[in-house]
């Protein structure tokens, strides 16, 4: 049966119709691409918005508030730099309001609004940059917990993981800040590919990395979910939850030589908090920039100090890293004070730089090749 001429024409002249209101209704797609990033480490940025009075670039780490100049056609531009290699946040105003850049698909997820990111590319020798080299794999899981049906992880496998099925490794719980979730260490952090530079290099051992989620209290019940009994949960989430699902599914060592926590701001100080309270499961314990617990206010940190050789005997490594510019300088100022009093073996670092990504990027390229080596 031949199909009716006249049908085939109608739907073929229907479909061009609809292809025509289409290509009207979608918006003519700007010649520029924003950010753009030039060879010297200059950014540029662009935004077509021909109705909007003013923009403004937010990005703390090229100088707040800087306006955009009106160009041609609408179209806005403002060059920062040089800018030093790395990953960075930011957003635009419009008129005063708040968004993210609409020219570019890379976006950093935060608890109090997303933000746009821009990487300023180094000479192929940053830790976190993508490399020629083996690659592990990122796993995702959701698992039940006391403290909630529907908490996530995600897990790193080293390079070979899957070749060989009859080594073990050891386990880095890696922690996140307040107004990030899971996915922080690998999206921005670049956690995974720090790891692989670095076993590819011969200057860390392959370790398992679990990146468990820093919330179990909801984010709503308090601002900034501080304060409210979270850190607390997390600790019963990780020991009774988050690490029994890793040792039950990775072939994972065990016992506190093989075993280490790690974290940033909030997460540094949930690393101090789990590490140091819970010696017969961790031996090396690492802070960065850390919400760090006050040593005379905290009963935790208190029996901790208490007895230092204990603590000497038990620990491996307790790490402890912020920079000159970071708000939280004063509070781990506190902390190393302490346990120098006590006479608790620790390592102290103090670097440039403030409360940012490219900071915690460095402090893990830094501290993995001292985890699970004598």
């Amino acid at each position: 049966m031949h199909p009716d001429p006249r049908t085939a024409a109608l739907a073929l002249a229907t479909a061009l119709l609809a292809a025509a209101c289409l290509a009207r209704a979608q918006p003519r797609l700007p010649g520029f691409d924003s950010p753009e990033v030039a060879s010297d480490g200059r950014v540029t940025f662009r935004v077509l918005a021909p109705q909007a009075r003013q923009v403004i670039l937010n990005a703390p780490w090229a100088g707040q508030d800087l306006e955009l100049e009106r160009g041609d056609e609408g179209i806005w531009s403002l060059t920062v730099g040089p800018v030093p290699p790395g990953i960075y946040s930011y957003t635009l105003q419009l008129d005063g309001v708040r968004v993210l850049d609409p020219h570019n698909t890379a976006v950093k997820r935060w608890r109090g609004g997303n933000s746009s990111l821009v990487e300023v590319p180094s000479d192929g020798v940053a830790p976190h940059e993508l490399r020629d080299v083996p690659h592990g794999v990122v796993h995702a899981h959701y698992y039940r917990s006391s403290v909630g049906p529907h908490r996530r992880m995600l897990v790193y496998t080293p390079p070979g993981y899957e070749a060989d099925d009859g080594r073990r490794y050891p386990v880095l719980y890696l922690l996140h800040g307040s107004g990030d979730d899971e996915t922080a260490w690998t999206e921005v952090g670049r956690a995974h590919l720090v790891l692989d530079n670095l076993i590819a290099a011969g200057e860390a051992e392959p370790m398992l990395v679990a990146m468990p989620n820093g919330h179990p209290v909801p984010w709503s019940r308090t601002r900034r979910g501080l304060r409210s009994g979270n850190s607390e949960a997390f600790e019963r989430d990780l020991l009774n939850a988050a690490m029994p699902l890793v040792e039950d599914l990775y072939r994972a060592r065990t016992g506190p030589r093989n075993t280490a926590v790690a974290g940033l701001s909030m997460g540094g100080g949930q690393a101090l908090r789990c590490g140091t309270g819970n010696l017969d499961r961790f031996g090396w314990v690492g802070a960065f920039s850390s919400a760090a617990p006050d040593p005379a206010g905290d009963a935790a940190m208190r029996s901790f100090l208490a007895a230092p050789e204990e603590a000497n005997r038990s620990l491996a490594l307790l790490w402890i890293a912020i920079g000159r510019d970071d708000f939280l300088l004063e509070r781990n100022e506190a902390l190393r004070r302490s346990l120098e009093a006590a006479g608790v073996e620790h390592a102290y670092l103090l670097t440039d730089g403030g409360h940012s990504w490219p900071v915690w990027r460095d402090y893990l390229a830094r501290l993995a090749p001292l985890l699970f080596r004598e």
